[in-house]
């Protein structure tokens, strides 16, 4: 009947009683399942890292212009990495930096949150968040 109307038949499930089968053209079929495969990849969005550098000094407006910058990403829909250089004898003071990772935590709050805490790798205190 399938060489009649020039077509395939096409075994569905063979494991059933009885084996079902389904006549079709079996090339236009996978065409059609790749163009699927395609266009669903197409509509995935890679969620990258941004990177936000700050020191444990920052002035108002640099942290104003920093915080902004990480709810745009947020916006994007990518993750933001925190990172906070101590250089010099500023690691004499790490709860400087801590305390102004907590400040960023707070306020970023309800469009972000914490996916790693803030940790200390040798002299930078590192700190992922994600958006809501």
């Amino acid at each position: 009947m399938a060489n009649e109307l020039g077509m395939d038949l096409v075994e569905i499930s063979p494991n059933a009683d009885p084996p079902v089968a389904k006549i079709m053209d079996f090339g236009r079929f996978k065409y059609q399942n790749q163009k699927k495969a395609a266009e669903a990849k197409k509509k995935q969005k890679a969620v990258e890292i941004k990177e936000i550098k700050m020191r444990p000094n920052i002035d108002t407006h640099d942290y104003e212009v920093k915080m902004k910058s990480m709810r745009r990403f947020f916006e994007e829909g990518d993750k933001v990495k925190v990172t906070l250089r101590f250089r010099g004898r500023e690691m004499a003071h790490q709860e400087l930096g801590a305390r102004l990772l907590d400040r960023v935590k707070e306020e970023i709050a309800p469009e972000a949150k914490v996916e790693a805490e803030p940790r200390l790798e040798g002299r930078q205190m590192t700190m992922v968040l994600a958006p809501r």
